[in-house]
Order: C-alpha cells, then structure tokens, then sequence
C-alpha cells in the first residue's frame, strides 16, 4: 500500500511499461512525446485501442505533478482524435484505473482510449493478445487517416 492509501499491483522485476519505452521489450508506440507516450496494446477491447502513458514512472494518478496530468491530457485528447480520424467510430472509450481494487494490472498510470465497438461499448472480457505486427498496423492507421492529428 502507498501512503495514499492505494493498493498497488504487485510486478516482478521492472515495470513492463518502462521497458517498452526504454526499448528493452517490444511494443508498438504512436507517439513518444517529451512528458507522454501513446502505445497501441496487444489486447484490443475496443477499435483502435491505446494507452497513453507518462514517460516517468508514475504508479498512480495521485502521484502526478500538475504539469504531468495536463500533458497526459493532452495525450489522451490526441490519442481520441486519431482513433476517431482512422476508425470513425460512434463513440470513444476512455478509462484510467488505480489500485488493485480498482482493476489496474500495472502499476504505471496509464488511460486507455478507445473506439466503441460495433455493437456499442468495449469489451471486458478476455481478449486475445495480437502480435506485434498486428498492432503495428493499427498505429499505421492511425498515423496514416486523413485529419489525423499524428500526421
């Protein structure tokens, strides 16, 4: 527990999420900014599902400077408008957990941004986990829509 009073999630040696920026581990990112990072996950539950992330490890959104949360905003303003510019979704899911109890797996703050499924919502079930060159395509796509802020 922190002083916050947040259960953390437990991880075995280094954070996943640092080692994908630090490039220790693969993973397809959109976009590396000087405070933020857009990472398209292995485990779509929506269309065109990413996470964006502070480049500092930060285990929860009550460990955030000011100027940290507003660029993750930013990011998450960014990672919507591209998602909605490649897929042209009805609707955009944006969800962040903290604590154990709350669902968060990781303990790096992270905001998941979405397009809605066809039949409306994401999915929270389990979902299979694509490779890589599959979640290359989709940052592909949202690099390549035309109106696309990542252009």
């Amino acid at each position: 527990m922190t002083a916050n009073g947040i259960v953390e999630p437990r991880e075995l040696g280094l954070c996943p999420f640092c080692d994908y920026l630090a490039g220790r581990r693969p993973y397809t990112i959109v976009a590396l900014e000087r405070s933020f990072a857009i990472l398209v996950t292995r485990e779509q539950r929506g269309v065109g599902h990413v996470l964006v992330l502070p480049i500092v490890h930060r285990a929860t959104i009550l460990d955030l400077g000011a100027d940290e949360a507003r660029d993750l905003m930013t990011g998450v303003q960014l990672a919507a408008r591209a998602i909605d510019a490649a897929f042209k979704r009805p609707g955009i899911s944006i969800w962040q957990n903290n604590g154990t109890s709350a669902d968060q797996a990781i303990a790096h703050v992270h905001f998941h941004v979405a397009g809605t499924l066809p039949g409306g919502g994401t999915e929270r079930g389990e979902v299979p986990e694509l490779p890589i060159f599959e979640t290359d395509a989709i940052r592909d796509a949202l690099w390549q829509a035309e109106g696309s802020p990542l252009t």
